[in-house]
Parts: structure tokens; C-alpha cells; sequence
């Protein structure tokens, strides 16, 4: 059983594993936080698509025999990807890479065998050795790519041949960009270390916007790497943003700022374990990017702490937070001198919105009303009053 948005998905999916006649049943969509009694109505009604009773599919779909075709068994056979389309012109073979669905709809540079010759000159790997697999979510197929492979699309997005190594690094975790979801999720490329100035890349002012070439072509590789070696981003089948996103196009690649931390904040790579001399990238996974202007006579920590205290997110756990040199400095001033304490007193002091709280504990809420204490005295407050509860207690706490 699933929900009739998956209609595509479902069919694709259960056609690769060699099983087409897969009976499916679809409910209407969506029915995550559903009452019960709706989900019932759903059971006993029509399937949004045949419109025909959905217990009665769901009983044929039991008992009826299989047929010599779902019977089968096997993998189902392809025919090999050529490594070289034939000669044509540059206008002909733009508009063939687009019309295949190569590219993020934008322009690409044509990878001639030249030019991704130029780009595996950056690395010691070989062309034909095995970079990783990646797949848009579980029930797809993960496809494996060759560092030749990267390296085509590394050319596509317009990349340096300097650049190749952190892309190289992005493509060897395996983690696609667009993942499979009605959500519309984003991704983040946080580099770190001596590559950061080798290469050029900006950590300064306009360092997630369209202003600096290293930045914008790593950023725009990991998307078509997860497009063309990933198997991601096609709509409706692999990548189901109900609305799309925008970060999608480069990911929000940047480098962080090393030089601007205060005194004792530590890089990200160190804080996960590595030397400041090594180069490390590292991806984040989220919906959206949020911008908190500072305008508040509150001290900049309040200020982020109120902002992450009424952020509305169901089920949110997690916040990455994404300081300005200025406000990081500001808030070492007032004590925090590491990101871990700054941290760890945002996840303490952080609670939640009682409204918002009241709905995702109902049985919180129940005991509330029955006079069971602490609840009895947060509801008392009234249903809007912050309840000082952390959504954020718990988790392992980053710059």
C-alpha cells in the first residue's frame, strides 16, 4: 500500500526490480499525522486512482494467482552506456545533454576527452577506479561511478582541475544532493583546511552567493554527480520535492571562515577529529536556509536563542547555525569561548512554544489537564506560553 504521490516512483522502482505487475494500492496522499478515523475512511473507500474499493484491490490483489510473468525470476538486462556520444556540433550536443536530462537546465561545459583528460591530471586516482555508489533513497538501485565518471561531470559544471580533489572527496560519500522526498530537502558543502586558499575558494563576504568560481562549480558538480552517476532528480520518479528548492543548484558550497573564529573556537574539522593541516569537506542535510537580521537591544545569544526557540519545525531536533565572524565574536564576548559551550547552553536554555509542544505530546497534555505536575503547571501558563522543554537536548552539538 501506498500513497497515490508515490504512483510513478512505485511503478519505476518495482519495473527495475523485475517485478512490473507489482499489485499496488494506492491511499490518498498525504497521511503522515492523519487521525485514525480519517485513515479509515481512506481504507474503506476508493483508491484515488482506479477509483475502485480499495479493500476489494487489496483482496484480489491476496489471492489471485500469479501469473508466468510475475513468476519469473532474474535480473533484468541493459544495454551498456557508450563511454562517447559520436561527433556533432556544440549547439547539437548542448541541446542533446539537456534533452537527456545531463544537465541542472543550465549551460555545461562539453566534456571532450581533452578537457577530462586536464581534469584527472589533479588526482592520483585512476580514471577506471571505483569512486563509490549512490542512489536517491533505499527503495532505488545505487549506481557505482569511476573517477573518470566525476570527473565528466566535474567538466560539465564548469570546474578547475584544481578543484577536482574536494569534488573528488563530495563524490566518494556517496550522498546524493536531491534526495527522494515529498519534502523538499537541500544539502550544504562545509570545506575545511589548507584547500580552502590552494584553490581560491571565498570565505568572506558573499560566500554562499554567485560570486566566486571554486565555490559555485564544486557546489554545482555534487548536483550533477547525483543527477548523472546517482541516479537522482528526475521528477516524479527519483526526486519528489513537492515544491523544489533552489539551494538544490549548488548546495550552499562554501568554506568556513578559519581565520575569523574567536579565540578557542575550533574549525568544524577539528571538532569532528581531524588535524587543522588536513583538508576535510563535510555535508548537511536540511529544508531551508534562514537568515536572523540583528536588530534587538538583546544580547546576540539571546537573540539566537529566541530565534531557535520559535522556529517552527514538527519533529525538528537539529539546527545548524551559521555565524558571521561579527556575531561569532560577539557572542565569545559574552562567555561562550567554544562553540561546544555555546552550544550546549542553546540546547539547555532553548524551549518550546507551548502550542507547539501541546500538539506533538498529547499525552503531555492529557496529564495536564488531569492536574499531573510539571505538566499542570506549564499548561496553566496558558496553551501559547514557552513550556521549558529543549528540543535540542541530546544531540551532538556542531559548529
Amino acid at each position: 500500500m501506498i500513497t497515490s504521490r508515490f504512483q510513478e516512483l512505485a511503478s519505476t522502482t518495482a519495473f527495475k526490480k523485475g517485478i512490473p505487475n507489482l499489485r499496488i494500492v494506492y491511499t490518498p496522499h498525504p497521511i503522515t499525522d492523519r487521525p485514525a478515523e480519517l485513515c479509515r475512511e481512506y481504507i474503506a473507500g476508493n483508491n484515488p486512482l482506479s477509483n475502485k474499493p480499495m479493500l476489494d484491490e487489496i483482496y484480489s490483489g491476496l489471492v489471485t494467482p500469479l501469473s508466468a510473468i510475475d513468476a519469473k525470476a532474474g535480473f533484468l538486462e541493459r544495454e551498456a552506456r557508450p563511454r562517447l556520444f559520436p561527433a556533432d556540433t556544440a549547439e547539437n550536443l548542448m541541446e542533446f545533454f539537456y534533452n537527456q536530462g545531463y544537465t541542472d537546465g543550465n549551460p555545461i561545459i562539453l566534456p571532450t576527452e581533452d578537457k577530462v583528460k586536464e581534469m584527472l591530471s589533479a588526482t592520483s586516482h585512476q580514471p577506471d577506479e571505483w569512486v563509490g555508489q549512490m542512489r536517491p533513497s533505499p527503495p532505488h538501485e545505487a549506481w557505482y561511478y569511476t573517477v573518470e565518471m566525476v570527473a565528466v561531470n566535474a567538466v560539465m559544471a564548469g570546474a578547475k582541475p584544481e578543484y577536482f580533489p574536494v569534488i573528488l572527496a563530495i563524490a566518494s560519500k556517496g550522498a546524493t544532493s536531491m534526495i527522494s522526498s515529498t519534502s523538499s530537502f537541500a544539502r550544504m558543502v562545509v570545506v575545511n583546511g589548507p584547500v580552502v586558499k590552494e584553490i581560491g575558494m571565498n570565505s568572506g563576504i558573499g560566500a554562499m552567493g554567485p560570486f566566486n568560481r571554486a565555490n559555485s562549480t564544486i557546489g554545482r558538480s555534487w548536483t550533477l554527480i547525483s543527477k548523472n552517476l546517482g541516479n537522482s532528480g528526475k521528477p516524479g520518479e527519483t526526486y519528489l520535492g513537492s515544491q523544489g528548492n533552489q539551494l538544490n543548484f549548488n548546495n550552499i558550497c562554501f568554506p568556513e571562515n578559519e581565520e575569523g573564529l574567536p579565540k578557542g573556537w575550533e574549525p568544524l574539522h577539528v571538532q569532528k577529529g581531524f588535524e587543522k593541516s588536513e583538508s576535510v569537506v563535510s555535508l548537511f542535510s536540511g529544508w531551508s536556509l534562514n537568515d536572523i537580521a540583528w536588530y534587538s537591544p538583546l544580547p546576540q545569544h539571546e537573540v539566537i536563542r529566541g530565534w531557535l526557540e520559535h522556529f517552527f519545525s514538527f519533529g525538528v531536533t537539529q539546527a545548524t547555525l551559521i555565524l558571521d565572524p561579527i556575531v561569532a565574536a560577539d557572542v565569545a564576548s559574552k562567555g561562550y569561548n567554544t562553540k561546544t559551550v555555546f552550544a550546549k547552553y542553546l540546547a539547555e536554555k532553548t524551549g518550546t512554544p507551548g502550542w507547539l509542544y501541546w500538539s506533538e505530546n498529547r499525552d503531555n497534555l492529557k496529564k495536564a489537564q488531569d492536574g499531573i505536575e510539571p505538566f499542570a503547571g506549564w499548561l496553566k501558563r496558558g496553551e501559547d506560553a514557552v513550556v521549558p522543554v529543549s528540543r535540542y537536548m541530546g544531540r551532538r552539538m556542531g559548529g
